[in-house]
């Protein structure tokens, strides 16, 4: 078995390949998007409208792919926005993403997270040229028992709240379809993805940590930290993109002992409270920081106190690790958001300049098979163009 150790190859597994991606509006869909043309692969795009403001609409991604606007809870949406096109690779991203949201319209949820699963998984399975196809869902999908040990692929799907619920269910419907028609050994195979919490530029997401404290530096207002205590397993989002594209391109050489669940997941030091990781992004912004207060709100939905990912199977059978550490994952976000404020007219070249940067640390991680060190010149984030 051939291992990915590199963008190198990355791009010779998606070079010319046509892939569909829904979702492709969203924060980590806009990255994935930006970086899968980055190696020379034809990216078709199916998502809702983009939010204002969002990564998608900041970088100009829709002057370089071929974006749809469509619901995957419509099979006619669906259908139009493929057009009758034939892909190799499907990355099924669309979603309903915000847990308090879930509280709110909780069949909305359930309607997007796992009927729209469903309806996309039906539209690959009829695709001739398909090799393969990845489900994104959640560390939450796993059956929360507040363990201080992290979960695996093999613990019970659950949810106590319709968030975490609709991805248990989304990957019940994942394991099904895969079971039921993507078992053929010599045809496409179905993965599912877990990954933790993610950070970077261009999240504008509500509800959101990393988000709320940019816009207390645009809004004059606080952000609020309803559960500081909480844990979270924090990585930049480039860790668990990097994640799926190595399992895609091992889907798109046709090694079919990749189908199955995966979780992508931070290091123990990158696993702290929202409190800690909230005073990381005020220091690290220097002048006029971001300002947060702690404001508990009285008869809350519950939400998790502590998740942790064990991503022992990604490590040993795919050669997948995190790269940076929490304060260069840190770094590395606030540098965006400081040069869209500053030079929001080159973002998009600036965004191409972090993944560059990124797969470099990647490059050194595997070449001394250590922990590259740590960014010494933060200045390299902030001003490059």
């Amino acid at each position: 078995m051939a291992l990915i150790t590199s963008e190198v190859d990355l791009a010779e597994a998606f070079r010319g390949r046509k892939i569909l991606i829904t979702g492709h509006t969203g924060f980590k869909g806009g990255w994935l998007s930006l970086w899968l043309r980055r190696l020379g692969a034809s990216v078709v795009g199916l998502s809702l409208p983009p939010s204002i403001p969002s990564f998608y609409l900041a970088t100009g991604l829709g002057d370089v792919i071929d974006g749809h606007e469509g619901d995957i809870r419509s099979a006619a949406d669906v259908a139009r926005a493929i057009g009758g096109q034939d892909f190799d690779l499907v990355i099924h991203l669309a979603a309903q993403a915000v847990v308090r949201a879930s509280f709110e319209n909780p069949v909305d949820t359930y309607a997007t997270n796992v009927v729209g699963t469903a309806i996309v998984l039906d539209a690959a399975r009829r695709m001739k040229s398909l090799k393969g196809v990845i489900v994104v869902t959640s560390d939450k999908c796993y059956e929360n028992r507040e363990w201080v040990w992290g979960y695996r692929e093999n613990d019970p799907m659950g949810g106590r709240d319709p968030y975490s619920s609709s991805k248990g269910c989304a990957e019940l419907v994942a394991a099904a379809y895969r079971s039921s028609f993507f078992n053929d050994p010599n045809g496409p195979q179905l993965v599912s993805v877990r990954a933790g919490n993610v950070i970077g530029g261009g999240d504008w997401g509500a509800d959101r940590l990393v988000p709320d404290l940019v816009r207390s530096v645009e809004g004059g207002s606080p952000a609020r930290l309803r559960n500081p205590s909480s844990i979270r397993p924090w990585q930049h989002v480039f860790e668990p993109l990097r994640g799926y594209m190595m399992l895609a391109a091992h889907l798109l050489h046709g090694r079919t002992r990749f189908a199955g669940g995966w979780n992508f997941g931070p290091d123990q030091e990158a696993t702290v409270n929202v409190g800690t990781l909230a005073d990381m992004v005020v220091a690290q912004w220097g002048d006029t920081p971001p300002r947060y207060i702690v404001e508990p709100q009285v008869n809350a939905p519950v939400e998790s106190t502590i998740l942790r990912l064990d991503s022992t199977k990604a490590r040993t059978e795919l050669g997948w690790k995190p790269v940076l550490r929490l304060r260069d994952t840190v770094a590395t976000t606030v540098a965006w958001y400081r040069k869209h404020r500053e030079d929001p007219r080159n973002i998009r070249s600036f965004s191409e300049h972090q993944i560059e940067q990124y797969a470099a640390a990647w490059k050194q991680e595997v070449e001394h098979e250590a922990r590259p060190l740590p960014l010494r010149d933060i200045g390299d984030w902030k001003d490059a163009s």
